[in-house]
């Protein structure tokens, strides 16, 4: 004779489907927030240039910065602002390259203390190793945000980059 099994409970089932669905949503989200971090990352798209650091005393509130690019030439970055850098205002962009040809030139703002998203910004050749443009900083929520413009330039020997500190005050 055959033992009889007791009928399994549905009540315990029951009770694991809400809290496996959490864990899915829960792994869900966090696959979702590793995507955009790899791929904000990979959008950058600055891992094959090689960086020069800037000349010290650099304040682009005030003046051009400048920046020698080894031994392939020089640049020379500026915000064409009146007073200070703000936030969502358009800002207008000059890169001058000398000694080396370039044929292209972005400037990436980026945030130094957290992510603020991509700001890529293409300039246009204006003759003469002179390049110009318009970015943008978005806003934030600290009274000071600390920002970095990466100005990337495309030469035939392969593309070099230096990074110019500023800080925008929330107004």
């Amino acid at each position: 004779m055959k033992p009889i099994s007791e009928p399994v409970s549905k009540t315990g089932d029951a009770a694991r489907l809400p809290l496996l669905k959490g864990l899915i949503l829960v792994t869900g989200l966090a696959l979702a927030a590793l995507s955009w971090y790899a791929f904000s990352h990979w959008l950058r798209g600055d891992a094959d240039t090689t960086w020069y650091p800037p000349e010290t005393g650099c304040d682009l509130h005030s003046a051009p910065c400048s920046a020698t690019l080894g031994n392939h030439g020089h640049m020379t970055f500026a915000i064409d602002v009146e007073e200070r850098i703000e936030a969502l205002e358009i800002l207008p962009l000059d890169v001058n390259i000398e000694g080396i040809e370039a044929t292209a030139v972005t400037v990436n703002f980026v945030g130094r203390d957290m992510d603020m998203g991509l700001h890529r910004f293409a300039l246009n050749a204006t003759g003469g190793g002179h390049f110009h443009g318009q970015g943008q900083v978005s806003v934030c929520t600290q009274a000071v945000m600390p920002w970095r413009a990466r100005v990337i330039v495309k030469t035939p020997e392969g593309r070099l980059g230096s990074w110019f500190d500023f800080d925008v005050i929330r107004s």
